[in-house]
């Protein structure tokens, strides 16, 4: 199962699923260095992972459809700090 982190509202993370539904997690039980974009993949034991290679690739995606649709290069700002 995976998450994106939508934003954080205190000590919560609100995420969306891939459905559209929206989950409300706790930010302590998040991994280190999740922010707000960060793909979260569900583990098997009950943690949460970053996915960072499905994050890259759903960054991609969403520049490619900027640049299709606005023009111009938007991939200056697509790399993951």
């Amino acid at each position: 199962m995976h998450w994106v982190i939508d934003r954080f509202e205190g000590e919560t993370a609100v995420c969306e699923h891939s459905d559209g539904s929206f989950v409300h997690f706790l930010r302590k039980d998040l991994p280190c260095g999740a922010r707000e974009g960060s793909l979260l993949r569900l583990k098997s034991d009950g943690t949460f992972e970053l996915d960072l290679a499905g994050e890259q690739a759903r960054r991609a995606r969403l520049f490619a459809l900027q640049e299709g649709l606005f023009g111009g290069d938007f991939s200056a700002n697509s790399e993951i700090s």
